[in-house]
C-alpha cells in the first residue's frame, strides 16, 4: 500500500474515531434499540473519507447522508466527516456541487433533529444544528480546500513553465548545433565538389577518359550540396517566418502540385485557434511529409487530412509511393525531427508503410482551446 493510500486510511480512521469518541462521552447519548445502526453510521461517515480523492462528490453525498441519518436516530455528534468531505470536494474543483450539497445539509440537519425528538420546537432544532454543522466551519473547510487547490495549480503552472523553458533552450541549442554543423559540412562538400568538377574538366580537356569513381564523386557532391541547401533553408526558416501555421498548409499543397504530385487537402471539424506551438508543429509535419514524398517516395498521389477534434489535432499524410508493408522504414533526420516536435508537445506520431502500399504519417497533438 502506497504512502498516499495509507494516509487516506489514517485520516478516515481518525475522523471515525473522533465522531465515535464524541458520541460515547458521558451523558452525550440516551441509549436506544437503534444504537448499533447509529454507531455504524458514525463510523461509516468517517471511513467513507478514504475515497475522497477518487470520488469526492460521492464521498460528500455519502458523508452527508450518514450525518442526517444518525442525527435523526438521536445521535448529536458534530458533522466532522462532512466538513472534511467539503474540503476534499472543493480542493478537487467541484464548487457548484459542493455548494448545492452544503445548502441541502444546512436545511436538512434541523429537520433531522426534529425527527429525533417529539415535541422539539423548530427554533430549538435550529439552535442545536449550529453545533452539529457550524456555518463558520463549513465556510472555513471550503476556503481551505480552495486555497490548497489554487496553490497546487500555481505549483503545476510553475513546473510547466520550467519544462517549457528547458525545452525551448534545448531546441535552440540543437538548432544552433545543426546550423554550425551544416555550415561546416557545406564548406567541406563545396571544396570536394569544386575539386571533382575541376578534375573532370581537366581530364576531358586533355582528351583522357574520366574515371567512373570521379564522376560518382562529382554527382555525390552536387546532390549533397543540394540537400544541405534545402536543410539550411528549413533551419533558417524558423527565424524568417516564426508564425507560419496550419493556415499556410493549402499553399504547401498547391506548391507541391507544381512538381507533378497529385496532392489533395481535406479539413475535418471546425478550424479554430490553436496554441502557437501546436499550430506551427502541425505545419512542419505537413511540410516535412510532403517534402519527403516529393523527393524520395516515387509517389503519384498524396493526401493531407487535418482533423480538428475537441481535445486534439490529428494530421495524416498518405502517399502511394514505393514503400510496402513488409519493408521497415529507415528513420531519417526529417522523421526524427517530426517525432521530437510531436513528443515535446505531449503528442504521438506514427510513421509506417501502408498495407495497400505507400506510406502514412499520422500525428496527434493535444489542442485544448486557449483560455
Amino acid at each position: 500500500m502506497g504512502s498516499g493510500r495509507a494516509g487516506d486510511w489514517a485520516i478516515a480512521g481518525a475522523t471515525a474515531a473522533v465522531v465515535l469518541a464524541t458520541e460515547l462521552s458521558p451523558g452525550q447519548h440516551v441509549p436506544s434499540a437503534l444504537d448499533p445502526l447509529g454507531y455504524s453510521l458514525l463510523a461509516a461517515s468517517g471511513l467513507v473519507l478514504v475515497a475522497r480523492r477518487r470520488f469526492p462528490i460521492t464521498t460528500l453525498a455519502v458523508a452527508g447522508a450518514c450525518v442526517l441519518t444518525y442525527q435523526a436516530l438521536g445521535f448529536t455528534a458534530p458533522a466532522v466527516a462532512f466538513l472534511v468531505a467539503v474540503y476534499a470536494a472543493v480542493r478537487a474543483g467541484h464548487h457548484v456541487a459542493t455548494a448545492a450539497v452544503s445548502l441541502v445539509m444546512l436545511a436538512a440537519v434541523p429537520l433531522a433533529l426534529l425527527a429525533a425528538a417529539d415535541g422539539r420546537l423548530l427554533g430549538e432544532a435550529l439552535l442545536q444544528s449550529r453545533d452539529v454543522l457550524p456555518l463558520a466551519w463549513l465556510i472555513a473547510a471550503a476556503a481551505a480546500g480552495e486555497a490548497l487547490r489554487q496553490a497546487e495549480r500555481r505549483a503545476d503552472e510553475a513546473e510547466r513553465t520550467r519544462e517549457e523553458a528547458a525545452r525551448r533552450s534545448a531546441d535552440e541549442e540543437r538548432l544552433h548545433i545543426a546550423r554550425e554543423l551544416h555550415d561546416s559540412l557545406t564548406h567541406q562538400i563545396s571544396v570536394i565538389k569544386v575539386q571533382a568538377e575541376a578534375a573532370v574538366h581537366l581530364a576531358r580537356k586533355r582528351g583522357e577518359q574520366v574515371p567512373e569513381s570521379l564522376l560518382a564523386i562529382r554527382e555525390a557532391g552536387r546532390e549533397a550540396a543540394r540537400e544541405l541547401r534545402a536543410t539550411l533553408e528549413t533551419l533558417r526558416d524558423d527565424d524568417r517566418d516564426p508564425v507560419r501555421g496550419l493556415d499556410r498548409v493549402a499553399d504547401l499543397v498547391q506548391r507541391v502540385r507544381t512538381t507533378g504530385l497529385d496532392a489533395t487537402l481535406t479539413v475535418g471539424g471546425r478550424p479554430r485557434a490553436l496554441p502557437a506551438a501546436v499550430d506551427r508543429t502541425g505545419y512542419r509535419i505537413v511540410q516535412e511529409s510532403l517534402t519527403n514524398i516529393a523527393r524520395h517516395a516515387g509517389a503519384g498521389t498524396a493526401s493531407v487530412r487535418i482533423d480538428y477534434r475537441p481535445d486534439a489535432l490529428v494530421i495524416r499524410v498518405d502517399d502511394d509511393g514505393r514503400a510496402t508493408a513488409d519493408t521497415a522504414p529507415v528513420p531519417g533526420v526529417g522523421l526524427l525531427g517530426m517525432r521530437e516536435r510531436v513528443t515535446a508537445l505531449g503528442g504521438h506520431l506514427q510513421a509506417a508503410p501502408r498495407d495497400e502500399g505507400g506510406f502514412t504519417v499520422r500525428a496527434e497533438l493535444p489542442a485544448e482551446q486557449p483560455s
